[in-house]
């Protein structure tokens, strides 16, 4: 019975975060994304617009994480590099935030 309801629960959040990738897609031209596995912490599902918006979300399995973006129907990568990687789109805060210590650029204290 225990299996049985997790099974639903699974799949109701798997259904949810589909419905948030398909929303993202939606607003931003279409979208590809990529499932990693965060261990303990789950599955990331990192997702790229056509835009080059980018975002992410996770998932509390790499199964579910899985689910989710065959739900949406977008492109699956199995890396996050390459002509993938290529379409994110960085702005300002994320410069500062994320690189900028590393190439120079104003410091976080």
């Amino acid at each position: 019975m225990a299996d049985i309801k997790q099974a639903a629960q699974a799949e109701r959040r798997a259904t949810r975060l589909a419905k948030q990738i398909s929303a993202f897609s939606k607003a931003h031209g279409g979208a590809e994304g990529q499932v990693a596995y965060l261990g303990d912490r789950g599955a990331r599902i990192a997702l790229v617009g056509e835009d080059g918006d980018w975002g992410n979300l996770v998932a509390p399995t790499v199964e579910i994480a899985q689910k989710a973006v065959e739900k949406a129907g977008i492109t699956v990568h199995e890396d996050f590099d390459g002509e993938f990687a290529a379409k994110v789109r960085t702005g300002p805060y994320e410069w500062t935030r994320m690189a900028g210590i590393q190439v120079g650029g104003p410091k976080n204290g």
